[in-house]
């Protein structure tokens, strides 16, 4: 039987928390078995190491011989524990992974990792770089590619039309010079569109030009409120792609913030060297540059029709991460590949 770990998740207002919800959510509906404690969101330290911590105790003893166990990556210092003790009662581990410590915080060294992620069967990664990477440094297992996360909400987003005079550009984020400067940047440069900036730490007076910053918004009420024509989708302190450590694992990571745009129903606006700028482009859901400077020249020759020809491709895949078709299908090709193996 396939099986997941819940756990205790300290709210899900940050994004790796809702995507890990989302999919712990999608692994519910399709019947897999929780050999974990029910799901908890404390935020007391304590009380949520003791919830984690005896749900992953309990998980071992609820597997069988024979089972697939599904784990959320990174798992911290339990992961290790829960694969060895997983494959000792005969099961085999997928591993579906949100971030790579080693590569976005440098929290591990690259062989430390690798070494950890090795105990998994099937690995769940998030595009062909990533895959790719860690095939040139050293994984054995079998890896899928999920290409995007899914996006679960009630809400739907209100499908207002292209802005005749002055289209927007919103903004989701870390909104501080420290976190995001190159909006700071854009708003100095010449530009013919407005920005629609949500999130905290909007700084001003550092600020030129037209913004109308609309503060922190749930992403359900976001979804259904979100004032913009498209989505962007952009890390660091340059205009320029690819720039520090976050613009740099942009070119192997699936941002949370994509989905997030395209449950709003926005086109995105990507860096041309991301991971998903071929999803992008295979689905005609945005544009991908390769500098910020590119995109007034891109967006004012934008006609109407192109761009209601984005907005519908985003509608068929806003369908699809509403409905947890991306977690659904990587889930269903790592097992396919593992069940020969099963007994």
């Amino acid at each position: 039987m396939i099986c997941y770990l819940s756990r205790n998740y300290k709210g899900v207002n940050n994004a790796a928390n809702k995507a890990k919800t989302d999919i712990e959510y999608i692994m519910e509906q399709c019947g897999y078995r929780n050999v974990g404690l029910k799901q908890t969101r404390y935020t007391n330290a304590v009380i949520a190491f003791i919830l984690t911590l005896s749900g992953v105790l309990k998980s071992v003893f609820c597997l069988h011989k024979g089972d697939v166990l599904i784990l959320q990556y990174p798992l911290k210092k339990y992961y290790t524990f829960v694969c060895c003790m997983a494959h000792l009662r005969g099961c085999k581990i997928i591993t579906l992974i949100h971030d790579l410590d080693s590569f976005r915080r440098r929290r591990l060294t690259i062989p430390h990792e690798i070494s950890r992620l090795n105990h998994s069967d099937s690995i769940i990664v998030h595009s062909e770089r990533m895959k790719n990477w860690l095939h040139e440094n050293g994984i054995k297992a079998n890896l899928e590619v999920l290409w995007v996360f899914d996006y679960l909400s009630d809400r739907q987003s209100s499908g207002k039309n292209l802005a005749a005079s002055h289209p927007r550009v919103l903004f989701v984020g870390a909104l501080s010079t420290f976190h995001s400067d190159f909006l700071y940047k854009l708003g100095r440069s010449p530009r013919s569109f407005d920005m629609v900036l949500y999130g905290n730490g909007f700084e001003p007076d550092k600020f030129e030009g037209q913004v109308d910053h609309k503060g922190y918004t749930r992403s359900d009420d976001l979804i259904a409120t979100a004032e913009g024509e498209y989505g962007l989708v952009w890390y660091g302190s340059s205009l320029e792609g690819g720039v520090g450590p976050e613009g740099e694992y942009l070119q192997y990571n699936a941002p949370h913030k994509l989905s997030l745009y395209i449950r709003c129903g926005l086109p995105v606006i990507i860096w041309k060297k991301a991971a998903l700028a071929s999803f992008v482009e295979e689905n005609g859901i945005g544009i991908c540059v390769s500098s910020l400077l590119d995109l007034d020249a891109i967006i004012t020759q934008m006609t109407k029709e192109s761009y209601n020809a984005l907005r519908m491709n985003v509608a068929k895949v806003n369908e699809r991460i509403s409905q947890g078709y991306y977690c659904k299908e990587a889930i269903r090709k790592a097992y396919a590949k593992l069940s020969p193996e099963i007994k």
